[in-house]
């Protein structure tokens, strides 16, 4: 099923991200971690793409596992150093395993000194996958502005530019703060941007991880989170019991604000996307 269907529904869908092994001889654990959150109802899943393209194998197998467990799969798929043959060799891949929906990023130059390879932006990649099959293509925005661009403003226009190459959908990075996603969502509408705009929330469950994360998407923590991040630093099970109710406050806020449409960032952990989809049991029905 293409996300379109989904993400243009009235309907409120609650989906999650999971993200490759990083030895391929652990894909059996990730399968494992696939078929739990699938039973926990999510909607659909996401399938991240390692640095460079490191784990574009793994991508492609975990991305058909999920829709053998009955969702649908959204393939995450980033162009840096990559020239167009690599890109139509993947594509061709997904086509093969019944992969409609792609979720196309520049990604992060490895080391100093990488090359874009053929695509310098995700608007092209874009509409290098519009032009080469029929897939539904989202892409990633940033409420507080990409690490790389010089202003918000330059970033939205950025922004505009991948929706008019063909970008059917928005994911956002993570937020903790919903003013500021809020206020995001004012700007894009002025600029005419108006295709699904999918809110990313991350519970917080471990906090040496956070700030790793935190420090490279440019992404800062509001200080009534920061409080309690740093009140139960040192207590795992308090922590995550801390972050799930922190994420599921921030989504009963973003739905009852006319979103319809959540992504959580769950880190292979189905007992948090469980979590929350039973704290908000009534609201999805």
């Amino acid at each position: 099923m293409k996300l379109s269907n989904i993400l243009n529904s009235n309907d409120i869908s609650i989906s999650c991200e999971i993200f490759p092994p990083k030895s391929g001889s652990e894909l059996q654990n990730a399968f494992g971690i696939i078929s739990k959150i699938a039973d926990t109802g999510t909607d659909f899943m996401s399938v991240t793409y390692g640095a460079g393209g490191t784990s574009v194998g793994e991508t492609v197998a975990i991305a058909a596992e999920i829709e053998k467990n009955g969702l649908p799969a959204l393939a995450h798929l980033t162009c840096v150093g990559a020239d167009e043959s690599k890109i139509e060799d993947i594509l061709s891949k997904l086509q093969a395993s019944g992969i409609e929906n792609v979720l196309a990023l520049r990604g992060d130059l490895i080391t100093e000194g990488d090359t874009k390879g053929s695509f310098a932006h995700a608007s092209d990649l874009v509409a290098k996958i519009k032009s080469y099959g029929d897939f539904c293509v989202g892409g990633a925005c940033y409420p507080q502005g990409h690490p790389e661009a010089i202003s918000l403003d330059q970033d939205i226009l950025n922004t505009k530019i991948k929706v008019e190459s063909g970008c059917e959908f928005l994911v956002t990075q993570m937020v903790f703060e919903n003013e500021i996603l809020y206020n995001y969502m004012y700007r894009l509408m002025a600029k005419g941007i108006n295709v699904p705009v999918v809110p990313g929330i991350m519970p917080v469950t471990n906090v040496s991880q956070i700030k790793r994360i935190c420090e490279l998407s440019g992404t800062t923590l509001p200080p009534h989170f920061r409080a309690i991040v740093e009140k139960f630093a040192d207590k795992p099970e308090a922590m995550q019991q801390a972050g799930i109710a922190y994420a599921t406050g921030q989504i009963v806020d973003l739905i009852a604000n006319g979103f319809s449409n959540i992504h959580v960032y769950t880190m292979n952990k189905p007992e948090i996307i469980g979590t929350i989809r039973k704290n908000l049991s009534e609201l999805l029905k």
